[in-house]
């Protein structure tokens, strides 16, 4: 009997060159995902991943699918994983799902944080997840420039040069929250281009030290060129905090 196993996963993903599998010495989540699979299972197992998150990104909330032909309980698969895997990854959640479940294709959106502190001195505790901004930044302009990126849009002037078919994606929701000395974005859509949201982010970033008018960000859609937008914000910031089915 084969079953189909859905898992949601946390990870730390500062030592590890992002999801998708790459051979040694390269880390990734999905190769470590294989790795301790083939000890359970005896044998390599295909692991579908919803995103495929870039090196340095963190998760709350990636989700991933594969199948097994022995049979064990998920509660006990999910324990087995723990042990087996480093510290820096644990499976939050572990359940057998119908066996068309497709972890990439059924996603229905996407939820994305990216953390900023703009304090002086940023704490050990937190610097892994956040980006350190120490320079002064124009938070009431960062605001305004936020609502530019709803909706459906041509994202090619945030997103990478690599050849993209369709570069058009629809950002659902967007939210900038000021706490403290801390700056949360919380971006949900159903798909993102390659380093669009830290692209997004980052021309933000750049409005907020005055680099970019608010005003221009319409021209930067328009021009269709990433040489346009703002800086590729750092990978220490995102993290993928949910996916929704």
């Amino acid at each position: 009997m084969v079953n189909n196993y859905k898992i949601n996963i946390h990870f730390d993903g500062t030592d590890y060159s992002g999801w998708q599998y790459q051979a040694p010495p390269h880390k990734t989540i999905q190769g470590e995902l294989i790795r301790v699979l083939k000890i359970i299972a005896k044998k390599r197992v295909l692991v579908t991943g919803s995103s495929r998150t870039d090196a340095g990104v963190h998760s709350t909330g990636l989700t991933a699918n594969f199948h097994l032909k022995i049979r064990i309980e998920a509660e006990s698969l999910q324990k087995a994983l723990n042990a087996l895997l480093p510290e820096d990854i644990r499976v939050a959640s572990c359940e057998i799902v119908d066996k068309s479940f497709n972890a990439r294709f059924h996603a229905k959106s996407k939820t994305y944080i990216y953390r900023i502190f703009f304090g002086q001195v940023c704490s050990p505790f937190i610097s892994r997840y956040v980006t350190h901004i120490p320079y002064p930044l124009n938070l009431r302009r960062m605001r305004r420039a936020v609502p530019y990126f709803i909706g459906e849009n041509d994202f090619s002037s945030f997103t990478s040069d690599e050849p993209q078919k369709n570069r058009i994606r629809e950002v659902t929701a967007f939210t900038m929250r000021i706490r403290g000395e801390e700056i949360t974005f919380t971006i949900t859509g159903k798909s993102f281009l390659r380093y669009m949201v830290r692209n997004i982010v980052g021309t933000i970033i750049d409005v907020g030290r005055g680099k970019i008018e608010v005003r221009d960000i319409p021209a930067i859609f328009a021009a269709k060129d990433r040489r346009m937008g703002g800086q590729t914000a750092p990978a220490r910031g995102l993290t993928l905090a949910k996916v929704e089915y």
